[in-house]
């Protein structure tokens, strides 16, 4: 098995982003593998937030392995399509993978409709 150095980018994002973000990495840096996962959260300097009650508001976790040479251009590609610098809008971070490998969608998969 081939072994890279590889980086994991994780983002959490306002609900309805990560999907432009995905089309954006495949289009744009012909990445054809992340993940999407719902999540509930309310923001920090909510002041009814620190008692525990207030409204939560849904987000998303994005997750994307990366080559470890790309990683840095990956990290300012999706800081900017998801405004993650906007107030409210998510943190983004990366941390080193011990082990990943390689991973390739078939030829002749049909292309998802956007």
């Amino acid at each position: 098995m081939n072994y890279n150095h590889q980086k994991l980018i994780t983002s959490i994002m306002p609900k309805g982003v990560g999907r432009k973000v995905l089309l954006g990495l495949r289009k744009d840096h012909g990445i054809n593998t992340g993940n999407i996962n719902g999540a509930r959260g309310a923001g920090m300097y909510n002041p009814m937030a620190r008692r525990g009650i207030g409204e939560q508001t849904e987000k998303e976790m994005l997750t994307v392995v990366v080559p470890e040479e790309k990683a840095d251009e990956i990290f300012a590609y999706i800081y900017a399509l998801a405004e993650i610098g906007e107030p409210h809008h998510g943190i983004i971070f990366q941390s080193d993978l011990l082990h990943a490998s390689n991973y390739k969608v078939p030829d002749n998969i049909e292309e998802e409709k956007e």
